[in-house]
């Protein structure tokens, strides 16, 4: 899976992944995503986004709620 837009950087919006280093979170675009809006609408209130961004976003996201976190135990 390649998700080259989504960057991580803890001086921009507190480390959570973004799109491309701006301000714009994967959360933003699946919030957005989720309230109905089109990728269409996204690009027109985000003109900076491109299609891409929107699509790696919703793949992060999805990858990320499949993902399992397991408790560390130290010897």
């Amino acid at each position: 899976m390649k998700l080259d837009h989504i960057t991580f950087d803890p001086q921009i919006m507190g480390g959570k992944p973004c799109v491309r280093g701006m301000r714009i979170t994967v959360g933003t675009i699946v919030g957005l995503v989720a309230s109905g809006k089109s990728f269409e609408e996204i690009l027109e209130y985000y003109p900076y986004l491109e299609m891409e961004d929107i699509r790696q976003a919703l793949a992060y996201a999805a990858w990320r709620s499949e993902e399992i976190e397991v408790p560390f135990v130290a010897a």
